[in-house]
């Protein structure tokens, strides 16, 4: 039997990993380990989506959230690295651009054992990002590479990577929203319990680094979004970082009274509430993709994004405070009813491709 060892940490990796361990109980031979590192500890961002995904509990939670960039994944190092001796895996397996992915790229890479990386070639090009740093780094010591797109695979092969370590194989979160969309719809009445008509609001949702740490650009963004929400509902789902960066620059009581503020939601909800709302304004990367399944229009709250075909596609713009009112564009992408054509991210069965190709490099 060979051991996959999986490490996860945050709202987003849940998400992607129930796919790609369905597809991997399949194969014999193989079973798969999951290592939580705790970087999202809430219920709400966490427990909620094991549940909701029909996953396992993990094999080991390590409880590690909070601090600095680099002391989290400095604590996380050092938890994982016992973790992986003693499970001995055959591949470590990460997904997507957080410390968590990095944290066990980093060890694994340092014990020899091969890296696995979901969501390969992903750069918005802007290196004060802490995730662009995470991404290049995974990249440059994965031996596997599942990118989602072409242009990503192209990127890999531009910054040297052997062309055999590449497999483009579409989007994971695309093969989440197609197993777990019409269950929302059936499943889900936070429409009905937050009184919401589908289509008469907009869906804020922030959390960047970059966005809640910078109080300037925190306190733009707020005038931003606080005027618009005076021309129409914002329904707001507050990540726990961006209410203790709120709280610090003395708005979150103004927010509140203003806006719509809910807890974090589970999966099943964020579906619901992201098909139904009229244009999601956001800043995650994750968001932009399921908008654009879900045939939302999508504002990002970045001067880029390593999402690039969503705004090659008309269905994402981007946003900087300073750059015109987020208002009138939010206003500009309702009104132009942007064409939601074929998507760039595969066909829905890059879990499968992601299982086969683990295989093959297993055996």
């Amino acid at each position: 039997m060979k051991t996959v060892l999986t490490v996860v940490g945050a709202r987003p990796q849940f998400i992607k990993t129930g796919p790609v361990t369905r597809a991997l109980s399949g194969i014999p031979g193989i079973q798969e380990v999951v290592i939580h590192t705790g970087q999202h500890f809430d219920d709400n961002m966490s427990q909620v989506f094991f549940d909701q995904l029909g996953l396992a509990p993990p094999s080991v939670n390590l409880n590690i959230s909070g601090g600095s960039q680099a002391v989290q994944t400095a604590q996380m190092m050092q938890a994982l690295e016992p973790v992986m001796l003693e499970r001995a895996p055959e591949l470590v397996l990460v997904y997507g651009d957080t410390n968590s992915t990095l944290a066990g790229a980093l060890v694994a890479a340092k014990l020899n054992f091969p890296i696995a990386h979901v969501e390969a070639g992903l750069r918005s090009f802007n290196r004060r990002m802490p995730e662009e740093i995470n991404r290049i780094l995974t990249d440059h010591v994965s031996s596997l590479l599942f990118t989602p797109s072409g242009i990503a695979s192209e990127q890999l092969r531009h910054e040297g990577a052997d062309p055999a370590t590449i497999h483009n194989v579409g989007d994971v979160m695309f093969d989440a929203v197609l197993a777990n969309v019409e269950r929302a719809r059936e499943e889900s009445s936070v429409l009905e319990e937050l009184a919401l008509e589908p289509g008469g609001y907009s869906l804020l949702t922030l959390h960047r680094a970059e966005n809640t740490d910078d109080r300037e650009r925190l306190n733009a963004l707020t005038d931003e979004i606080l005027h618009a929400a005076t021309h129409g509902q914002v329904v707001f789902p507050m990540h726990p970082r961006t209410r203790i960066a709120l709280e610090a620059i003395g708005r979150l009581e103004e927010v509140a009274s203003r806006l719509r503020v809910l807890q974090p939601q589970g999966y099943l909800d964020t579906l619901r509430l992201l098909e139904s709302a009229q244009v999601l304004v956001t800043d995650s990367g994750g968001m932009q993709k399921e908008a654009m399944f879900l045939q939302t229009p999508c504002i990002t709250l970045r001067g880029e994004t390593e999402w690039v075909e969503t705004v090659e596609a008309g269905v994402n713009t981007l946003f900087n405070p300073g750059e015109g009112r987020l208002l009138d564009a939010i206003r500009q992408k309702i009104e132009s009813r942007p064409q939601f054509g074929q998507f760039p991210y595969g066909h829905g069965d890059a879990a499968t491709l992601i299982a086969q190709a683990i295989r093959d490099y297993l055996s």
